[in-house]
């Protein structure tokens, strides 16, 4: 059988009223988990009842330690479902915590300080424990779980490492919370934590999206003092951040940099670069970087083709467009509409209706349609030339008759 000691600082308020008394009892026999210890060292965590809620409190009594874990109620259907959906490897310690974070109202102004702190010396969790339960609030997306990971990353159950400090860094930069993510990275470096690539990469790739190229670069130049391997993710988040910054020919400079070492990018990094000179118009650019991608071993798709092809029609260098539509074909690939629009486009800044209809009419032998984008381009062009109704024989016999009378 239990035995249960309450500490007469904690008693005296409740013995006033004694059905609040009686309440007391009752709860602790059926919605919580009473221990004791006999060291004389430590403190008791009593309890509380105020609105109907239990809070923990602490009074200095010799020789005995009271502890008292509520198992609240939840009180919406959201809190009830993450309730009901606790894995079943789950330990007790973690549900109990992790029922009460949840119960808490879902406020990012809410403190569970006191609450991991109880749970601590109550549970005395290990750090797999800690991690189940950090995980399963980054599933509910909790407000509170920052704040958790933040109290974790201070205790010593949990055992913290630099890779949990980078998790958190990242954390904050996805969430565009730029301000705590610093902290928590100088938190890091106060406690004996040396930074490596991985966390400068993080950094970088955080001041990259929030616009900051100086610090971006700051983070970038510390990995090279430091000696530190450049691997591809460091390098690729740096030629984002030059990109987002409007300085395309710094990251191709960078580029030429890695592939130097013989470290390639991520095609995502080749496709944004690419971008970036297509958007400006910038051919010579767009034709460095699409061949550095074929150098790179990677196969450029159709959307890589339309991006080269767009940088030529912005420049007004159509026939060096229609060069790279002969080289999908070559190749197998097949323009799609992107392509298409983009040159009816540039033939409608030149004025050239008559390359425009051989072009259409080049398409209807290779067997390739026109579809709704390139279509609404057509449609608008020639009812500003006024000659919409003598194409449309043409526009019937390509398949488009419909799309082009109800437009």
């Amino acid at each position: 059988m239990l035995s249960i000691y309450l500490s007469p600082a904690i008693i005296a308020p409740w013995q006033q009223n004694h059905r609040q008394t009686e309440t007391v009892a009752k709860m602790s026999r059926k919605k919580a988990i009473l221990c004791f210890t006999n060291n004389p060292e430590t403190q008791v965590v009593g309890a509380l009842i105020k609105q109907g809620e239990v809070k923990a409190r602490e009074d200095a009594v010799s020789g005995k330690k009271l502890m008292w874990v509520d198992r609240p109620t939840a009180t919406t259907d959201a809190q009830r479902k993450a309730i009901s959906e606790f894995p079943e490897k789950m330990t007790n310690r973690c549900r109990a915590v992790l029922r009460n974070i949840i119960c808490l109202s879902d406020s990012e102004e809410d403190d569970p300080s006191d609450l991991l702190v109880w749970w601590v010396r109550v549970t005395k969790p290990k750090r797999a424990e800690w991690l189940l339960a950090i995980k399963y609030l980054q599933k509910l997306q909790h407000p509170l779980v920052f704040k958790v990971t933040e109290f974790a990353l201070l205790e010593e159950s949990f055992e913290a490492n630099i890779r949990d400090y980078t998790r958190l860094i990242d954390a904050y930069s996805e969430a565009n919370l730029l301000k705590q993510a610093e902290v928590t990275f100088d938190t890091m470096k106060r406690r004996g934590f040396q930074c490596d690539s991985v966390v400068l990469t993080v950094l970088i790739h955080m001041y990259s999206k929030a616009g900051c190229l100086d610090r971006a670069k700051e983070a970038f130049d510390e990995i090279r003092l430091q000696n530190l391997p450049l691997d591809k993710r460091a390098c690729g988040a740096m030629i984002m951040a030059y990109i987002r910054a409007g300085k395309a020919e710094l990251g191709e400079s960078l580029l030429r940099e890695m592939e130097s070492l013989e470290i390639f990018p991520g095609k995502e990094i080749y496709k944004a670069l690419l971008r970036s000179y297509s958007r400006d118009g910038d051919s010579g650019g767009a034709q460095r970087v699409f061949d550095a991608i074929q150098f790179a071993g990677i196969v450029p798709d159709i959307r890589l083709c339309a991006l080269l092809l767009n940088s030529y029609c912005v420049s007004g260098q159509i026939d060096k467009a229609n060069l790279v539509l002969k080289n999908l074909k070559k190749i197998g690939l097949k323009p799609n509409d992107v392509c298409i629009s983009v040159l009816l486009n540039a033939y409608e800044k030149e004025n050239d209706l008559h390359k425009a209809l051989a072009f259409l009419a080049e398409l209807e032998n290779d067997g390739i349609k026109v579809g709704p984008q390139p279509m609404a381009t057509l449609v608008a062009w020639f009812s500003r030339l006024g000659v919409l109704k003598e194409v449309q024989h043409m526009l019937q016999e390509i398949g488009n008759s419909q799309v082009l009378c109800t437009s």
